[in-house]
């Protein structure tokens, strides 16, 4: 059975870009005190995981000029706001990494997951860095193609074909967290499907994570710009909660706090 501590009530999982290129404009670059500032800020609007990421992991399909950088530039920018948010606050921090040298050096830092957005195919090593840390991982569904017969069945299939990988290597069970990877080489219909067949992955006996906070599918739904897609994420956030997402990664912390806390109530009681 999987940790139940991301089972009694849905978690907000708040977004920290320390990148200059973040798809939702909402990115730090390296000015890292008030990405410290709005990371103790979503503390106190309620998040229980706060996820720091110095990469952009924009989809190449839909973005130009994606840039992948060195792990050195990476550690850099991540490393000095994960060690200011622990000074301050003993929150749950979620490292947004494929690289297991960046892994390691946050979790050195004091993060407690890893979430990694090719659930542990791109960096052979980084499952051992999991796995000798003992940290809970986020295993995201994510491919080359958007391509499916059945996007919910192929990546309930791919992932668990993950999760086996993780086993292997010693993971344990209990600290693997599933993503099916909403906005991720999938079009609008393999998104929408995803959240309301959302229940289907509970196949896999794993926390799930959704993180459609401001994706481009709400932003062509209702034709609007990423800095105005509040609403549109607050609908897709209600309907994975009640379908069964534990855990929404946001970038609207405190909108989320108070949609989640609703949902929650109405599908579990007050």
């Amino acid at each position: 059975m999987t940790n139940s501590k991301w089972y009694l009530t849905t978690s907000i999982m708040g977004i920290i870009n320390v990148t200059p290129d973040s798809f939702s404009g909402d990115g730090f670059g390296v000015n890292f005190d008030s990405a410290i500032s709005q990371a103790i800020q979503f503390v106190n609007d309620g998040a229980a995981i706060i996820d720091i990421g110095g990469e952009s992991t924009r989809p190449t399909n839909l973005y130009k000029n994606v840039k992948e950088i060195s792990d050195s530039e990476e550690i850099e920018r991540v490393i000095p706001v994960i060690e200011g948010i622990r000074k301050q606050s003993d929150i749950c921090i979620s490292i947004d990494t494929s690289k297991s040298k960046v892994a390691q050096e946050a979790i050195k830092a004091g993060a407690n997951i890893v979430n990694d957005i090719w659930g542990l195919k791109k960096d052979a090593d980084l499952v051992k860095v999991i796995a000798d840390n003992n940290v809970d991982v986020v295993i995201m569904h994510n491919s080359e193609s958007n391509t499916y017969f059945d996007v919910v069945s192929e990546t309930i299939k791919d992932l668990n074909e993950s999760i086996d990988y993780a086993l292997k290597y010693g993971v344990d069970r209990s600290k693997i967290i599933i993503d099916p990877g909403f906005g991720f080489a999938k079009n609008i219909n393999h998104n929408l499907e995803i959240i309301r067949r959302l229940s289907e992955y509970k196949i896999l006996n794993c926390p799930i994570l959704v993180g459609p906070s401001r994706k481009s599918t709400i932003g062509k739904i209702l034709d609007l710009p990423v800095d105005n897609r509040v609403e549109g994420t607050a609908a897709t956030v209600a309907v994975s909660i009640y379908n069964g997402a534990n855990i929404v990664r946001v970038h609207d912390v405190k909108n989320m706090v108070r949609v989640a806390k609703m949902t929650d109530a109405l599908v579990n009681g007050y």
